[in-house]
C-alpha cells in the first residue's frame, strides 16, 4: 500500500464501521501479518512513531494543531523489512480523551480493538509515568467489560487470568521525557523505570485499591512489557513541522532512541495469532476486524472464542474450495481414455496435495467436518472421472473394432466367406482384427470387455459361415464349434480378470486415501496440541515471573493467588501431553472403525481393514470375524 487507508471509521453518529477499501486490500494479502498498533491520548505523536516504523517521512497524518487528527483506526500494509514472506500491518488509532468529542464511549472500544487486533501494542504518552498517566490509562482497568475470552463465562464472570495468553506485547513509549533515569540515586534502565512505576502499594484503603488497580491490570494482562523514553526532538515551536524537518535538525538522542525503538519493534513483534496458535493472514485479519466490529455494533462484547469460530468457518470453507480446485485442476489435465494405473497415480498425487493444502489453511475444524467433506467430494469426483474414463474407453474400443472389421464386413457382403474354405478365411481375418486390436495402444480400461462383446456379436455370423462351408466335414464343423465356444469362454475370463484387477486397484486407491487422511489428520492434531501447549507454557513463564516479583515486593497473598494459577497451568500442560496421545489414538481408532463399518456394509470401494477379507472376495466370501475383532 502506497498510503494508509481507514480500516475502522468512527463517524459523528458514533457507529464504528469497517471500510470496504481496507477489506479489499486485506483480501489480497495471503502472507502472515505482524500487527503493530499505537494507542494513546490525542496529540501525543502516535503517527510519527508509525511513520518511523514504515521507514517513511510521511504517511500517517501528523497534524499540526491542538485538534485530534486521526479518526477511527487507520491501517498501512507494507512488506516486513526483516521477515521475508510476511506483511507488516501498522494501525494508527484515534487519540483517546479528545475534549471535542460529545460522546467518548468509543474510546474504550477503539482501545479494545487495538488490543484485540495487534501482536504488539504501543501506548504513547507524554512527560512521565506518574499517577496522572496511570489514571489516563483507565481503559486497561475496564478491559474485562469490553473483551471476553469465552462465550460462556463461569458464574457469569469473565476469567481475566486468560488475557495474558492472548494479549499482545505491551510497549510504553514516553515522549518528551526530560528527567534523569535514576532511582534512589542510581541509574536504571527504561524497563526498570516502567516496572518501578507499576509497583504496588500495601494497604486496603480505597485510595490504595484505586492506585493498585491499573498497575495490577497492566502486570496481569500484559506479561511482556517494554519501555522507551524519548527526549523532545526539537524546540516547542518547531514541533508542528516535525515531519518536514531533516534528521540533522532533530536532537541526536531522539534519533538514537527512535532507531532503538524501531529496531526492537521490528525484531520482537511476532506474527498475529488467535487462540489455538493459528497464524493470521491478511485475509483472516480482515475477517477478524469484521467480526469484532460487527459484535460491537450489535451491542455485544467482543469474544475471542466466537470471533475465532466465525473466522474458522470462513477460512475452512475457503480452504475446502481451494483444495477441491487444486484437485480438479490436477485431474482435469488427464487425457481419456487412460489406463487405470495412470488415473490411480494421478488421483493419489492430487488427493495428497489437495489434502496438504487444506490442512495448511484450515484450523479449528470441529469434528473434522470440512475434512470429511473434502474427502467425500474428491471420492465423488474420482468416481465420476472413472465413469467418464470407462465410457471413453468403450467408445474408443468400439470405434477401433468398427474400423478394423470394415474389410470383413465387405468380404461378408461380397460372399467371399460363402465359398468352400470360407470359414478358414473368416477365422484368419477375424483373428487378424483381434491381433490388430490388441496391438493398438491407449484403449483404456474396457478393452477386454468390449472385445468380448464384439466376439459374442460375431458368434451367429461365424456359425452361418461355418454351416455353408462345403469344404469341411461335419466332424470338423463340430470341432470348430467347440473351439469357438472355448475361445469365447477364454475371452470372458480375460474380461472378468480385467474387471477383477481394476476392482483390486480401486480398493488399493481407497486404502491409500484412508492412510493419507489418517497421516495428515494425525499431523494436524499434533500441531494443534503443540500450539496449545506453547500457549500454556508462555502463560506459565509469565506467571512465574509475576509471582517472583510479588514475593520480592512482599505481597505474599498476591504470590499465593498466582501460585494457584501456576498450579492450574502446570496441570493443563500435563493434560495437553496426555491429550496429544489420546487424540492420536482417537484418530487411528476412528479411521479403523470407519474402515470396518464400510467393510461390514459390503462397500465395494472400501479398503479391507486389518484381518478382514473382502465381502466379495472370489476366493473367500464374506468374513464375519471382523465384528468380533472390532
Amino acid at each position: 500500500m502506497e498510503q494508509p487507508v481507514c480500516l475502522v471509521a468512527n463517524p459523528a453518529d458514533g457507529e464504528l464501521e469497517v471500510t470496504e477499501e481496507a477489506l479489499e486490500a486485506l483480501r489480497g494479502v495471503d502472507q502472515p501479518v505482524v500487527v503493530v498498533a499505537v494507542a494513546g491520548l490525542y496529540r501525543t505523536g502516535k503517527s510519527y512513531l508509525l511513520n518511523q516504523l514504515a521507514g517513511r517521512r510521511t504517511g500517517f497524518s501528523l497534524g499540526s494543531t491542538i485538534q485530534s487528527h486521526t479518526k477511527g483506526i487507520w491501517m498501512w500494509c507494507l512488506p516486513h523489512p526483516r521477515r521475508a514472506g510476511h506483511t507488516l500491518v501498522l494501525l494508527d488509532t484515534e487519540g483517546l480523551g479528545d475534549v471535542e468529542k460529545s460522546d467518548t464511549k468509543n474510546d474504550a472500544w477503539i482501545f479494545a480493538l487495538a488490543v484485540l487486533l495487534s501482536s504488539t501494542l504501543v501506548y504513547n504518552s507524554k512527560g512521565t509515568i506518574d499517577q496522572y498517566a496511570m489514571e489516563q490509562l483507565h481503559f486497561v482497568s475496564e478491559i474485562s467489560t469490553h473483551i471476553r475470552t469465552k462465550a460462556q463465562a463461569e458464574d457469569g464472570f469473565e476469567d481475566d487470568t486468560q488475557y495474558s495468553r492472548f494479549f499482545p506485547k505491551f510497549i510504553w513509549a514516553v515522549r518528551d521525557f526530560t528527567l534523569e533515569l535514576k532511582l534512589n540515586g542510581r541509574e536504571v534502565t527504561e524497563d526498570d523505570y516502567l516496572e518501578n512505576a507499576l509497583a504496588r502499594r500495601k494497604g486496603f484503603t480505597k485510595e490504595v485499591t484505586q492506585y493498585n488497580l491499573p498497575r495490577d491490570c497492566l502486570r496481569n494482562y500484559f506479561p511482556s512489557r517494554k519501555c522507551f523514553v524519548f527526549v523532545p526532538p526539537v524546540a516547542g515551536e518547531e514541533m508542528s513541522r516535525l515531519c518536514t524537518l531533516p534528521d540533522s535538525a532533530l536532537h541526536p538522542h531522539f534519533l538514537a532512541q527512535a532507531a532503538s525503538f524501531c529496531e526492537y519493534v521490528l525484531r520482537e513483534s511476532q506474527v498475529k495469532t488467535v487462540p489455538g496458535g493459528q497464524p493470521v493472514t491478511g485475509r483472516l485479519f480482515g475477517a477478524l476486524v469484521q467480526s469484532y466490529v460487527g459484535t460491537i455494533r450489535s451491542g455485544q462484547v467482543p469474544c475471542l472464542d466466537n470471533a475465532v469460530t466465525a473466522m474458522a468457518a470462513i477460512e475452512n470453507e475457503a480452504a475446502l474450495r481451494e483444495a477441491l480446485a487444486h484437485y480438479a485442476a490436477g485431474m482435469g489435465g488427464l487425457r481419456l481414455p487412460a489406463e487405470l494405473g495412470e488415473l490411480s497415480a494421478a488421483h493419489g498425487t492430487c488427493e495428497g496435495d489437495a489434502l496438504r493444502l487444506f490442512m495448511q489453511r484450515s484450523f479449528k475444524d470441529e469434528g473434522y467436518t470440512y475434512q470429511k467433506r473434502l474427502m467425500e467430494a474428491m471420492k465423488e469426483s474420482y468416481g465420476r472421472l472413472l465413469g467418464q474414463n470407462e465410457a471413453a474407453s468403450k467408445d474408443s474400443c468400439r470405434a477401433l473394432l468398427e474400423t478394423l472389421s470394415a474389410a470383413m464386413r465387405k468380404q461378408l457382403g461380397d460372399g467371399v466367406y460363402s465359398q468352400p474354405g470360407g470359414y478358414e478365411l473368416y477365422l484368419r481375418d477375424r483373428n487378424q482384427v483381434v491381433e490388430d486390436f490388441r496391438k493398438t495402444p491407449s484403449k483404456g480400461v474396457k478393452a477386454e470387455e468390449v472385445l468380448e462383446q464384439f466376439l459374442a456379436s460375431k458368434r451367429s455370423e461365424a456359425e452361418s459361415v461355418l454351416s455353408v462351408d462345403k469344404k469341411m466335414t461335419e466332424a470338423e464343423k463340430d470341432l470348430a464349434t467347440q473351439r469357438q465356444k472355448a475361445e469365447l469362454l477364454e475371452q470372458q475370463r480375460k474380461a472378468a480378470e480385467e474387471k477383477r484387477l481394476q476392482t483390486e486397484q480401486l480398493m488399493k486407491d481407497q486404502e491409500r486415501s484412508h492412510q493419507e487422511n489418517v497421516k495428515q489428520l494425525e499431523a494436524k492434531v499434533a500441531e494443534e496440541a503443540a500450539n496449545a501447549k506453547q500457549e500454556a507454557e508462555r502463560a506459565l513463564q509469565s506467571k512465574l515471573g509475576e509471582q517472583e516479583a510479588m514475593l520480592q515486593q512482599g505481597f505474599k497473598e498476591m504470590a499465593q493467588m498466582l501460585g494457584e494459577e501456576i498450579a492450574e497451568l502446570r496441570k493443563e500442560i500435563t493434560r495437553s501431553k496426555e491429550q496429544e496421545l489420546l487424540n492420536t489414538a482417537k484418530v487411528l481408532a476412528k479411521a479403523l472403525t470407519m474402515a470396518y463399518e464400510a467393510w461390514g456394509r459390503g462397500d465395494q470401494d472400501a479398503p479391507p481393514p486389518p484381518g478382514a477379507r473382502p465381502a466379495r472376495d472370489p476366493g473367500g466370501g464374506y468374513d464375519p470375524g471382523w465384528q468380533r475383532r472390532l
